[in-house]
């Protein structure tokens, strides 16, 4: 007899089950007595070893980082810290790599900090597909939508990332560009790189155009990599404009371009995504999809700590997002070098 069996017998959630099993929060008294009883029907032993059920959990929140050059994140990491109150849910934070497991992080996370919530930011949504479902505990993802995923204990804010990427590159169409250069993140992943990359091609095909494959760059979310790619995209003829899904990836293919002689925008127009603070300081200051940090992390912070305190259920939630026009974007240049 397993928790998967208690659940199929029950027909409450596996995490549900194991919650009621541990006299952990957010289970109903009805669903708590029914499948308390049911287990001793059946003469269910918990399991010591197995992952969780042995752990009396402390107050404090781990937050789960993807990504260690994310300056968005780290943005948002500031305001949770401001927002969550710490001195009754002390705050853990802790760095996977972009393409690395953050779920796998927070299981071991949780073994060793015995959290009593989790905050996950970013993340490939198969990675939680695939094994969230070992996760017991009330939890939030920031920037990667789990609507779709099921689990009641994992609740998501999210911003719309096909709508903004296509409102950025319909933005770049109406002003007169058509060969546009795209700097994108991990595309075999399920996540905020892929749906971006989805609302650039929508954009593009509602004006009957394409994205050939060599005016797409894959990089990492950093300034380095925006860099690297931008310098491969300039091999490519007749590109008027860039695209970048990050803002660091933005601002390091501004300064690939300069380095190349280029003027931003008489020669080249780039637009970013995020609205990072850092990109009203550049030279020139950057046009970008201005996600509202602050309120992704105040949704998220108050999501959280609904489940832990009062017993809310999981909910997903979208958050509105800007274009930010400022000078790195213009209409594209005439064959007399002159801007149309």
């Amino acid at each position: 007899m397993t928790i998967k069996d208690l659940a199929r017998l029950s027909g409450y959630s596996v995490g549900t089950v194991s919650r009621a099993l541990n006299g952990l929060p957010n289970v109903s008294e009805q669903a708590r007595s029914a499948i308390l009883a049911l287990a001793q029907e059946r003469g269910y032993q918990l399991n010591t070893n197995a992952k969780y059920l042995k752990q009396i959990h402390s107050s404090g929140i781990v937050a789960v980082v993807t990504g260690t050059s994310n300056e968005l994140f780290a943005q948002m990491i500031e305001r949770i810290q401001q927002t969550l109150p710490t001195d009754r849910y002390p705050l853990t934070v802790d760095y996977v790599d972009e393409n690395e497991d953050p779920v796998e992080r927070a299981l071991h996370l949780s073994r060793e900090k015995k959290p009593a919530g989790l905050l996950f930011l970013g993340g490939d949504r198969r990675m939680y597909a695939k094994s969230f479902g070992e996760i017991t505990l009330p939890s939030v993802v920031l920037t990667t939508d789990a609507s779709r995923l099921g689990f009641d204990n994992l609740s998501s804010v999210t911003t719309d990332d096909v709508e903004a990427a296509e409102c950025a590159m319909e933005y770049l169409l109406e002003s007169g560009h058509r060969r546009i250069g795209v700097i994108a993140g991990d595309l075999s992943c399920s996540g905020p790189s892929r749906l971006r990359y989805e609302g650039c091609l929508l954009a593009l095909e509602r004006c009957g155009l394409t994205l050939p494959d060599e005016c797409c760059a894959t990089a990492r979310y950093a300034f380095q990599d925006g860099y690297d790619a931008a310098l491969r995209l300039l091999e490519q003829p007749g590109l008027t404009a860039i695209f970048a899904m990050s803002d660091v990836m933005a601002i390091g293919a501004m300064r690939a371009l300069h380095d190349r002689g280029l003027r931003i925008p008489e020669d080249i127009s780039v637009i970013g995504f995020d609205g990072l603070e850092l990109g009203e300081f550049y030279t020139p200051k950057l046009t970008t999809i201005r996600q509202q940090a602050s309120l992704l992390v105040d949704r998220g912070v108050a999501l959280l700590l609904g489940t832990l305190e009062r017993g809310a259920v999981a909910r997903h939630e979208t958050v509105p997002f800007t274009l930010a026009v400022r000078e790195s974007t213009s209409h594209p240049p005439r064959k007399d070098g002159t801007n149309s």
